[in-house]
């Protein structure tokens, strides 16, 4: 099973990543300890040049990963007519106990490297480097969180057997079943919508205001993360079955599904795009009061802030589309 395409692809990514990342940190360690621009010794001019070579590396790695995590779930639900009892990518990540670990280890690698690659941007537009120690900190401080998403993601795909008999979606994802999901799930529809509408609407326009002027970035980058939690809530509750037109069926990945018109894609890329776009405005406002930053961050925010907004105005639109086309009523008049 281990030779499936997808599964080789997405392995051998996550090797490479790993192994250029570990090849990288002495060389990390070495510009944080040693980096003086102001020196003009042979080691200096050396640093300078190899720093322009792991810039371009990370940001091939890290962006890597952004593309990892639409290839995982899009593989793990390809998967799931290889196994017994599943119906969807649910089917698959319970197949063994590292499925939705190395899932959620992978999205919050998502939104760790697209924080860096934010960073990254800013430093590299200022003449002085000014993060440039900052970055690779950061750098060491992710290798960790990359590593424990690569061993999982491993650990899944080497223990995935064929002859397991798995659960469906419905068995997780229902308000029956005790846990969380059961009671994101049993949540009530109507409070549910007007929280998710509240919290985009919240997220959208301090993100428009910071795009007028340079305040509150760091609310920008909480309120996105509160968005983020909120609209996934509000799949497992409500909006899961006005796709399915189905009062029981809570599923957040059969959405994604060809059945569905793969609505879930229309939901989903928009709702993790501008959630790191939010979480890139408030990592930036943390310098702003750097000299060299100074003309350059707010038109970094700006476009960032901008591009959240837009995207939960998205994120707003499909859902009010999915739940006007559908035939199902859960909401009294």
């Amino acid at each position: 099973m281990i030779f499936q395409p997808a599964i080789l692809a997405l392995l051998l990514s996550s090797l490479l990543c790993i192994g250029l990342l570990l090849a990288a940190a002495p060389y990390a360690i070495d510009l944080i300890r040693h980096w003086d621009l102001a020196s003009g010794s042979e080691r200096q001019l050396l640093r300078e040049r190899r720093t322009y070579l792991l810039s371009t590396l990370l940001a091939f790695v890290f962006a890597t990963q952004l593309v990892a995590l639409a290839l995982f779930v899009f593989n793990a639900d390809r998967m799931a007519s290889l196994f017994v009892g599943a119906m969807c990518a649910v089917g698959t990540l319970q197949a063994n106990a590292f499925g939705f670990p190395a899932l959620l280890a992978q999205i919050l690698v998502f939104f760790l490297a697209a924080v860096w690659l934010v960073i990254n941007h800013v430093d590299t537009q200022a003449p002085d480097y000014p993060l440039l120690r900052i970055k690779y900190v950061l750098l060491l401080c992710l290798l960790p969180f990359l590593l424990a998403a690569g061993v999982l993601q491993w650990r899944f795909f080497l223990a995935l057997r064929a002859d397991v008999i798995t659960s469906c979606c419905g068995s997780l994802f229902s308000d029956a079943t005790p846990g969380v999901t059961a009671e994101l799930a049993a949540a009530p529809p109507l409070p549910t919508l007007l929280a998710f509408y509240l919290s985009l609407a919240l997220a959208t326009g301090c993100a428009l205001l910071h795009r007028r002027g340079p305040r509150a970035g760091h609310l920008v980058a909480l309120l996105s993360a509160v968005a983020f939690a909120v609209t996934m809530a509000a799949v497992l509750a409500f909006i899961s079955l006005y796709v399915y037109e189905h009062p029981h069926h809570h599923c957040p990945f059969c959405i994604l599904k060809p059945d569905y018109s793969y609505q879930g894609y229309a939901l989903y890329v928009p709702l993790f795009v501008g959630t790191a776009a939010g979480l890139g405005v408030g990592a930036v406002q943390a310098f702003a009061r750097v000299p060299s930053l100074q003309s350059i961050i707010p038109g970094v925010a700006g476009r960032l802030a901008g591009l959240a907004a837009a995207m939960f105005i998205a994120v707003a639109v499909v859902a009010l589309l999915i739940i006007i086309n559908s035939r199902l009523l859960l909401i009294d008049n």
